[in-house]
């Protein structure tokens, strides 16, 4: 069975409703494909272009826009972010419930940065990944879907005490259009997608007739959708609300193995790149999420036997995985499990859409997988061929 089989076998098998891949390196694209549908109850076929809602696979777009400003002294990763942010200058710690349910919080020691919010070490969580947070919404009401109000909250600790997954990266897009005076979506089409040719990505309040539709398995074998636009609202999210197709996915993804620059287009230094590609939080573990809504994501954990890191902007694994990536590897995801990874040791990367609720679809994780096997097993052959004798 050739690689390229195998990888539509294990879509196939995982029973998506369709998806998205591509492999590339420094150079150009080294594989391509799309299978099944993007919209599977009326039965239209999914393409290698068809629009996507990536989600937090919006976080590293963001996180890299962020550190242009840091390259041009607008923003700094280490001073208080409060003074940009005047909603984050007096940060609380929820510490508790009392009787009845009333939060208890407490001053924060200590005060959010922009590094720490782009580690997600600055204390914020989800409601879908604490319980703690859920219940202080149950609480204090649940936020209308998209505005502002769903990111102001309590911090779980203090600034910088340790690694937990959340909205901090919806601050970062805040953050942005703060200095820059402009809507988070157009800084991006003027500073990163329009000189990347990443044409197809924005904010979109609605998606368009032929983007794929998210789906949910229904008893019976048969999917249902659900009517969702991560774009919507009054906040442009920065943690999780572009779409965007594989082909412009994986531009970006080049941009990051050539250091910050793509088809003569430098957006940001190689060193900034550097930064954002190695660990920023010491012996903290990065990675794990629980889940107050095991229904829309359960615990979830990248590497469970790895003390994984985080940079500016990425998981890390600091051991190489067999048969796919290296050490100091860069990943993440988006909720409707598509999946991306970058080795700049190997010089190549990968990104695997599809449109599917909950999250860490067993069959959608062993796909990606497939497709990352698929990529060495191809870089190892082709290595091969170059050292054989002529």
């Amino acid at each position: 069975m050739s690689t390229e089989t195998a990888l539509a076998k294990a879509i196939e098998t995982a029973g998506l409703p369709g998806a998205s891949a591509m492999v590339v390196d420094k150079d150009g694209i080294r594989f391509s494909g799309a299978w099944g549908m993007r919209d599977a109850v009326a039965g239209k076929p999914m393409a290698l272009d068809t629009i996507c809602q990536i989600a937090s696979m919006t976080k590293a777009i963001v996180s890299l826009a962020a550190m242009q400003l840091v390259e041009q002294g607008k923003l700094t990763l280490d001073d208080p972010v409060g003074g940009i942010l005047p909603d984050l200058a007096d940060p609380l710690v929820l510490t508790g419930f009392a009787e009845g349910g009333t939060p208890q919080l407490r001053p924060a020691k200590g005060v959010i940065t922009l590094r720490q919010l782009l580690t997600h070490t600055a204390g914020f969580g989800y409601h879908f990944v604490q319980s703690e947070i859920l219940e202080y919404f149950r609480n204090v009401g649940m936020p209308a879907p998209g505005s502002k109000a769903n990111f102001q909250m309590p911090l779980l600790f203090d600034p910088g005490e340790k690694w937990e997954y959340g909205v901090a990266t919806d601050w970062v897009g805040m953050a942005i259009e703060a200095v820059t005076g402009m809507r988070l979506g157009d800084y991006l089409q003027t500073n990163i997608f329009a000189p990347l040719g990443m044409m197809d990505t924005a904010f979109r309040a609605v998606l368009p007739d032929d983007a794929a539709k998210v789906h949910m398995r229904v008893p019976g074998g048969e999917f249902a959708i659900v009517p969702v636009s991560l774009g919507a609202g009054e906040v442009q999210s920065g943690g999780g609300g572009l779409s965007s197709t594989a082909p412009d996915y994986a531009r970006f993804l080049r941009m990051v193995l050539r250091g910050g620059e793509l088809d003569g287009q430098r957006i940001i230094s190689e060193r900034a790149i550097t930064d954002m590609s190695r660990n920023q939080i010491g012996d903290k573990r990065a990675g794990y999420m629980a889940s107050s809504m095991p229904e829309l994501a359960p615990p979830y954990d990248t590497f469970p036997d790895q003390h994984t890191g985080w940079g500016l902007g990425f998981l890390i694994n600091p051991e190489p995985v067999e048969g796919r990536r290296s050490t100091g590897s860069l990943a993440w995801a988006g909720i409707f499990n598509s999946y991306y990874w970058i080795d700049p040791t190997a010089g190549i990367a990968g990104v695997f859409i599809t449109q599917l609720s909950p999250f860490g679809d067993p069959g959608a994780l062993e796909a990606f997988a497939t497709l990352e096997r698929m990529a060495y097993a191809s870089l190892d052959a082709r290595s091969d061929r170059e050292a054989a004798p002529t």
